[in-house]
């Protein structure tokens, strides 16, 4: 929305109307700032943003096959070339060599993409569907042999013209995913549409977040076990010109690296065949990595807590000093005594402390580890620099545990159900 102030109201008003106008002017801006600001929210989840995959279906898809052949006439060239097209996109499965007709009956339907009919010859590119409950036990079905693999959220990353997104506008890239015959994968990919709110939380960064809490709650919603990143940078050398692309397979919470190849493109009209292209070669890598047993679900999204003591435990040997260099750690103060403490029931309470460093974690785990009653003290959430939460069972509930934390020096206070300890 555009907003025009004329000139004429920024001159010195007559007749003591100065101030009238100055008011005028500060609400018609107030007005627009509200306008342009829900606008503004609106954008956010309004508009096309996404495709949709094009292809749900179960069958096997396979496209871009071109078939040039002569014949006595051209009914019999076109037949011929069906054949040859059906062959040739079995042979592309990677299927075992059979007669052309044990495969023209796995065949359910031929796509012309393309074709040319001359009297004696037909030209065409052709795309062709098998049946999966036919042909699934040679190619990718449930009893071909083949592993298949969890499935995959997909999170198609652009970089483009200095611009990372993903759903934030239909781009190519998305489109290329969107297109993609997955049924013929071994790997079970989960494919957004990026419409609504989920163009609001499948954005370019989230592949950086680290939190297990919060790819748990993000999977959860797509159903999948665990998340793949294509990425694709564009580079375009002069407008109408070539393209350079360099696509990058990463997959998992930690967004590892699998493999990375460039192509070109002679101009714009051969981008989308050329992104095509990159989608399957993309799509190899995480063959290979499913095949080497990579493309398993990350055990950090359900571990229990003997789990989480163990990686806490690797996370203090690494950052805590060598035994020459080892902090003080606070020693525990007079504690409750013990005779107080049977009979009384047992309660769970969450504590919250300052953890600047590893030696912090080790000084409050042993702090509260030490007071008579405690059960048991696990850490659930570490934050180095920042507020780790630990989950205390005790007999006698959060105010003996607070009155024996006082008399060992700790500053104590309670609120919304926790207890925060500092020194």
């Amino acid at each position: 929305m555009a907003i025009t102030i004329s000139p004429k109201f920024l001159r010195p008003a007559r007749n003591g109307l100065a101030n009238r106008t100055a008011a005028m002017l500060a609400v018609s801006a107030a007005v627009a700032a509200l306008a342009i600001g829900g606008a503004r929210l609106t954008a956010q989840i309004e508009g096309d943003r996404g495709i949709a995959p094009l292809v749900n279906s179960e069958d096997i898809q396979v496209d871009g096959i071109s078939v040039d052949v002569s014949a006595k006439t051209g009914a019999d060239a076109r037949l011929e070339g069906w054949k040859q097209a059906e062959k040739l996109a079995w042979k592309k499965l990677g299927g075992p060599d059979m007669p052309v007709e044990s495969i023209d009956a796995m065949v359910s339907s031929v796509v012309i993409e393309h074709e040319q009919v001359g009297p004696r010859r037909y030209i065409a590119k052709l795309g062709v569907v098998f049946d999966k409950t036919k042909a699934g036990q040679y190619v990718g079905g449930p009893g071909s042999g083949v592993a298949r693999s969890a499935p995959m959220l997909v999170i198609p990353v652009l970089y483009s013209g200095g611009v990372r997104q993903v759903f934030e506008v239909r781009g190519p890239w998305q489109r290329a995913w969107a297109e993609f015959q997955a049924a013929a994968s071994p790997v079970d990919y989960v494919r957004p549409t990026g419409s609504g709110g989920e163009s609001l939380v499948l954005t370019a960064g989230q592949p950086g977040r680290r939190s297990r809490l919060w790819w748990r709650t993000l999977l959860g919603q797509f159903d999948a076990a665990d998340v793949v990143t294509p990425v694709a940078r564009l580079e375009r050398q002069w407008p109408g010109g070539p393209v350079k692309g360099t696509f990058t397979a990463r997959y998992g919470l930690d967004n590892t690296f699998l493999g990375s190849f460039t192509m070109t493109a002679q101009n714009e009209e051969e981008l989308p065949t050329m992104l095509d292209q990159a989608v399957e070669r993309v799509d190899g890598l995480y063959r290979d990595a499913l095949a080497q047993g990579k493309l398993t679900p990350d055990p950090t999204l359900n571990m229990g807590g003997a789990a989480l003591d163990r990686a806490f435990e690797q996370l203090r040997t690494a950052l805590m000093p060598k035994d020459d260099e080892a902090p003080i750690v606070p020693q525990a103060g007079p504690a409750v005594p013990s005779e107080d403490v049977p009979g009384a029931p047992a309660e769970t309470v969450s504590v919250q402390f300052a953890t600047p460093d590893a030696a912090a974690v080790d000084g409050a785990l042993a702090a509260v580890r030490g007071v008579p009653g405690v059960q048991g003290a696990a850490t659930v959430s570490l934050a180095i620099g920042g507020t780790s939460v630990m989950r205390v069972t005790v007999s006698g509930g959060a105010e003996r545990l607070a009155a024996a934390l006082r008399s060992q020096g700790w500053k104590v206070s309670s609120g919304g159900g926790a207890l925060k300890i500092s020194r």
